[in-house]
């Protein structure tokens, strides 16, 4: 596991504590591809709405710094909201 990816695991965990209620129930998976790595965030049920946010737009400012990351780290980054 690169160096750079395990900081963007911690950055995808950090940020989703910061939003929940429950911070303990937080999972982060990395799923590491060749080309790419995708993230899949795991939060209790009742914080799923704080971590999407209002139209998606928490989700999509989280996956934003996940593309600038991966700019900065030449690698692709995603993430995967689990229910």
């Amino acid at each position: 596991m690169e160096n750079g990816s395990n900081g963007v695991k911690s950055l995808v965990e950090d940020i989703a504590k910061a939003l929940v209620d429950t911070p303990a129930n937080v999972v982060v998976n990395e799923v590491a591809g060749e080309h790419a790595t995708v993230f899949e965030l795991k939060v209790d049920e009742s914080d799923l709405g704080k971590v999407i946010g209002k139209q998606g737009r928490t989700a999509r400012s989280i996956r934003t710094l996940l593309g600038a990351v991966g700019t900065k780290l030449n690698r692709r980054f995603s993430l995967e909201i689990l229910e």
